[in-house]
C-alpha cells in the first residue's frame, strides 16, 4: 500500500498557534518535507521532533519531487510543511500534490493558522467573499497593470509582499489606484509586534514610513 502525504499547516509566528493533530503527524511521519531546512529545522526543534527532512523550493521542486513520491510508493508516509503558515499559497509543492494524486497516494490536509484568515477577520472589513491576489510582480510596469486590472474588482483584496517592499507596494497603490482606497495593513501577525494599521492607502504609507515598518505583512484593499 502507497503512504500518505499530509499537507500540514505550520504557525505564522507564535508556536503556540500548532495544533495537537499537527505535532501528531510531524512525530508520526517516516519523514518532513520543508521549504528551507533553517525553518524546519528551529520550528521541529521546539516540538522536540527528530525527522529525515526534504527540501522543495521553487529552485528544486522539479528535481526533487521524483524520489519523494518513488518514497511514498513505497509505503512511507510524509508531511508537507512551509516555511510558516498553510502550504501552497505561494508556495512550493503544488507538483508534489499533482503527482501524488495520479500515483494513487492520498492527500491529507491538516488545517491550521493562515495569515490570510488571520488578517481578515482582525481586520474588521466585512468580506463575504474576497479576492486573493497574493503577490504583485516586482518589476514596475507589470506591477502597474496588475494594479490597474486589481482596481477594476469591486471587492475585499488580499495582497502580499516580501517586508522590504511594503513601502513601494503602498506607494505603487496610491500613485495607480487611489491615496484614499481603504487599506488594511496587518503587521507581523501572531508575533509580539502585531498590530493593525486602518486608514486609507496615503495614511497608512505615512504611518509605515514614521515607523519604518519592515516586517511579514497582509495587506487588504477594500474596494467594495
Amino acid at each position: 500500500m502507497p503512504g500518505k502525504l499530509y499537507i500540514v499547516s505550520t504557525p505564522i509566528g507564535n508556536y503556540e498557534d500548532i495544533t495537537l493533530r499537527a505535532i501528531r503527524i510531524l512525530k508520526d511521519v517516516n519523514f518532513i518535507i520543508c521549504e528551507e531546512f533553517k525553518e524546519a529545522r528551529r520550528l521541529l526543534s521546539h516540538l522536540h521532533i527528530s525527522k529525515e527532512l526534504f527540501s522543495i523550493n521553487e529552485h528544486n521542486e522539479n528535481e526533487n519531487v521524483d524520489e519523494i513520491i518513488l518514497k511514498l510508493a513505497e509505503g512511507k508516509s510524509a508531511a508537507l510543511i512551509s516555511d510558516c503558515g498553510t502550504p501552497l499559497f505561494s508556495d512550493p509543492g503544488h507538483l508534489l500534490v499533482q503527482l501524488a494524486i495520479q500515483n494513487r497516494i492520498e492527500v491529507i490536509p491538516v488545517p491550521g493558522a493562515s495569515s490570510i484568515l488571520a488578517a481578515l477577520v482582525g481586520s474588521g472589513i466585512i468580506f463575504d467573499r474576497f479576492y486573493y491576489y497574493g503577490w504583485l510582480s516586482p518589476k514596475r510596469d507589470i506591477r502597474k497593470n496588475q494594479i490597474m486590472d486589481l482596481k477594476k474588482r469591486k471587492e475585499v483584496i488580499i495582497l502580499m509582499d516580501t517586508p522590504y517592499r511594503l513601502h513601494a507596494l503602498l506607494e505603487d497603490i496610491a500613485k495607480f489606484w487611489s491615496k484614499n482606497i481603504p487599506v488594511v495593513l496587518a503587521y507581523e501577525l501572531t508575533n509580539a509586534k502585531e498590530k493593525f494599521y486602518r486608514g486609507t492607502c496615503e495614511e497608512v504609507l505615512r504611518i509605515a514610513d514614521r515607523e519604518k515598518l519592515k516586517g511579514e505583512f497582509v495587506l487588504i484593499v477594500n474596494n467594495k
